[in-house]
């Protein structure tokens, strides 16, 4: 660290963001970072309320002179950069701006205390509302003691934004962790009110860090990334990443390091994801604690006002590198198979039609037991007569497939015109199928009739409009034609308003609960045991009752009855994980909304899975008797219609002459 200097009007022009203080957590991330900055061994700190009544960060850092201190509360004052020449170069320390200090202590009560490594005597100055009140000498160990009380005092328009006590520690939690997990040779803790969250050693290990924040479950499934073989931008890529198995509902356990600094990096948590493939469903994530390497002047940290997120130059070369070194780390354990894109490779499932050709063109036999994709083990389809596909689970039409069709583009594939169904092109196979886009093969569809092989003019829907179901686009979605066009219907969204609607008309009834034959204990992250205390009451109200045994358990003992065959006792760690997010004056009514918005989605017919014909016709049935078939409980759209008029439009039948 150099001396704290003013800087000129040039670099202040250049770096000038507005405000950096937004909530409790932008002022712990500020002073965090300063701390690190100051080359400290060790960071303490401690909120109260949240960190809405009080904020204290203590280091044993380089610490200030009282000329020093005096600077450091000014705009526009830094130890960081020296002029614009150090911006250009790229700015390779956590805090650059100069103008923290300035704008925390506008609107708080802020105390510094401090003192310069080597000196005698330390220093205390007080600002109250962006005005220095008072520096006196003050007698206090080397390093440097900032103390926030009464944030927004003074703003109390800015004050009435900030969310429940619960949530603003939440935001704080997350930011000290970051910044333990991004430096585990530095000492950091972290107390909220008189409980201690957690204490990491700060012996440069980095799954000890991992054990102090997550716990000790997920640190021992932790696996070491020790570099890629891709050439990139990056310099290094190193850390640790989850067994697929320990995963979380949530990103924000993916955290990411450039060069130091604690970001939210978008693409970099994308490479990661990507890395695991089919390992991890869509709505699942990984445990990450990955730093990347690189040269300062590749990469941007001036995006955010808060230096919350940044941009590099060469994104789709870093994207490769991370993926490619998160892949090896799995892939030395074990842990995958493949690098296929996330989603494509699960087990095909049976096709939309009565029959399939083999690859001599003779019907398919009976599924038999196939291996696993992801596991190599062999899988049964479900028997049980009694399941529906809106009740939970695998539903029984899920079958696996036994082969795997030609490519399309063997000799003899060409274009002709499916008898019935004038102006139809389909794609020759050879073997009298219908291949799609996946290399299946499918036997005709006899022209103008349903899936089921009735009449389509028997299936009329009330709400929906009138249609006839013509087929699966990808797997995803359902295409059916309609007296004004042609109609999209995505399954999983269907499917999802469905159970979501039958699960709000079973709670609305009763809200009975199930004991659990054993108490069930879950190890929580720090942050998450933080929140359970805060979640408890909503929690019991929803019908599951859950308690902390110790400092990172949380024991459950009932859960709704409702839920008792469609989720464990595990939803209640991803449900408190949620709590920090919502509303805090939200209703129980609302609470439980969001619970079955989010429960419906487990049950429900995924994307990328082949339906029978039987079974999109049920769905559809299903869905046309939901009091809202046009949304999931998400607010996704269910169904998209395309009107004759816009297609006509789209194929220009309108030019002149066309009509005769």
């Amino acid at each position: 660290m150099t001396d704290i200097r003013q800087l000129d009007q040039a670099t202040i022009d250049r770096i000038a963001a507005g405000e950096v203080v937004e909530r409790p957590a932008s002022v712990v991330k500020e002073l965090v970072e300063n701390s690190i900055d100051a080359d400290a061994s060790r960071v303490a700190v401690t909120v109260d309320a949240g960190g809405t009544e009080r904020i204290e960060v203590r280091d044993d850092g380089a610490g200030m002179t009282e000329e020093e201190v005096r600077l450091s509360v000014k705009e526009h004052t830094t130890s960081k950069i020296g002029d614009i020449d150090d911006l250009e170069a790229g700015v390779a320390t956590l805090g650059f701006r100069g103008e923290a200090l300035h704008a925390i202590g506008a609107v708080s009560k802020l105390t510094v205390r401090t003192r310069k490594q080597g000196t005698k005597q330390g220093t205390e100055l007080t600002v109250e509302g962006g005005e220095v009140v008072d520096v006196s000498p003050a007698g206090c160990p080397e390093g440097t003691t900032i103390e926030v009380a009464d944030l927004f005092y003074n703003v109390p328009a800015r004050r009435k934004y900030l969310k429940a006590e619960a949530t603003e520690f939440s935001h704080v939690n997350s930011v000290v962790s970051g910044y333990a997990l991004a430096n585990p040779d530095v000492a950091v803790s972290l107390t909220h009110g008189d409980r201690e969250t957690f204490s990491t050693e700060g012996r440069g290990d980095r799954r000890s860090a991992v054990m102090a924040v997550y716990g000790r479950e997920v640190a021992a499934n932790m696996v070491l990334v020790e570099g890629t073989d891709e050439d990139g931008p990056l310099d290094g890529v190193s850390g640790l990443v989850s067994h697929p198995e320990t995963n979380r509902s949530t990103r924000e356990y993916v955290n990411t390091f450039v060069n130091g600094r604690w970001v939210t990096a978008t693409a970099v948590r994308d490479a990661v994801v990507e890395a695991y493939g089919r390992q991890l469903a869509s709505d699942r994530f990984p445990f990450a604690v990955l730093a990347l390497d690189v040269d300062p002047g590749t990469v941007d940290v001036n995006v955010h006002p808060r230096k919350l997120e940044v941009r590099f130059a060469d994104e789709d070369g870093m994207r490769r590198q991370v993926r490619d070194a998160v892949e090896s780390a799995l892939l030395s354990e074990g842990l995958i198979r493949t690098s296929a894109p996330r989603g494509r490779s699960k087990a095909a499932q049976t096709e939309i039609a009565p029959e399939r050709a083999d690859r001599s063109g003779s019907e398919a036999s009976e599924p038999s037991d196939t291996p696993d994709a992801s596991t190599g083990l062999a899988r049964r389809p479900e028997t049980d007569p009694e399941r529906d596909t809106n009740t939970g689970g695998a539903p029984a039409w899920a079958t696996t497939d036994t082969e795997t069709a030609e490519r399309a583009s063997e000799p003899g594939n060409e274009a002709d015109s499916s008898p019935g169904e004038p102006g139809v092109e389909r794609i020759s196979t050879g073997n009298e199928g219908v291949r799609d886009r996946r290399d299946r093969k499918f036997r005709e569809r006899p022209a103008q009739a349903t899936f089921d092989g009735s009449n389509p003019d028997d299936h009329a829907f009330d709400t929906l409009p009138s249609m006839r179901v013509l087929g699966q686009l990808h797997d995803t979605y359902v295409v059916a034609e309609t007296d004004d066009g042609l109609v999209l219907v995505d399954q999983h969204a269907a499917d999802e308003r469905v159970n979501f609607e039958r699960l709000r008309e079973r709670f609305a009834r009763e809200v009975t609960t199930q004991a659990l034959a054993e108490p069930v204990d879950l190890e929580l992250t720090a942050k998450e045991a933080a929140l359970a205390e805060a979640a408890a009451e909503t929690l019991s109200q929803l019908g599951f009752h859950a308690s902390l045994v110790d400092d990172r358990t949380l024991r459950v003992t009932t859960v709704p009855a409702l839920l008792a065959d469609e989720a464990g006792p595990e939803l209640v760690r991803d449900l408190v994980a949620d709590f920090a997010d919502g509303d805090p004056d939200r209703t129980v009514e609302q609470a439980a909304d969001e619970l079955l918005g989010d429960l419906a989605c487990y049950p429900s017919i995924k994307g990328n899975e082949s339906l029978t014909e039987g079974t999109v016709t049920d769905l559809l049935r299903a869905l046309d008797a939901c009091e809202n078939p046009y949304a999931c409980p998400h607010g996704r759209p269910v169904v998209i219609e395309l009107g004759t008029s816009e297609i006509e439009e789209r194929f220009e039948r309108d030019y002149p002459g066309h009509g005769s």
